[in-house]
């Protein structure tokens, strides 16, 4: 299996799985996120449609990363980035942080960024890398 396929094979795992184990699985991180007192229903209403949201493009992306064409690398890449992306963007939006005051002190930072940014960065550099790389790979026979 080439490297490009592997690639956006396993940023599709972490895509699938990382926003329900970060927000209502992992204890530590849930509590700042789907069960966390402070926040609304709405607010939790939205953190829910983000995970079911991720998973569901995560699926995607890993059945599109699955088949056997250069074409569905691509557009695997692109699904897989959307929640990332999405991620980043929201940052744009006023009154937003990656954490709410009162978890300052158990937010894990890396090189200076909030963890779930860092992880962004990095998974978005991945598909980038591996779509570009799979431009390059020949396309398997019969598959146009």
């Amino acid at each position: 299996m080439p490297l490009p396929r592997i690639l956006i094979i396993a940023v599709a795992a972490i895509t699938t799985v990382s926003a329900v184990l970060a927000d209502a699985v992992i204890p530590d991180l849930a509590a700042q996120h789907a069960f966390n007192p402070a926040w609304p229903p709405h607010a939790k209403f939205h953190d829910a449609q983000y995970m079911v949201m991720t998973v569901l493009l995560g699926l995607t992306g890993l059945a599109l990363a699955l088949r056997p064409t250069r074409n569905t690398l691509s557009l695997a890449a692109v699904i897989l980035a959307t929640p990332w992306l999405g991620m980043i963007g929201a940052l744009l939006f006023p009154g937003t942080a990656t954490y709410d005051p009162e978890f300052a002190g158990r937010t894990l930072f890396v090189l200076g960024l909030h963890g779930q940014v860092f992880l962004a960065i990095v998974l978005l550099l991945a598909l980038l890398v591996a779509a570009t790389a799979a431009l390059r790979l020949p396309d398997s026979p019969g598959s146009r």
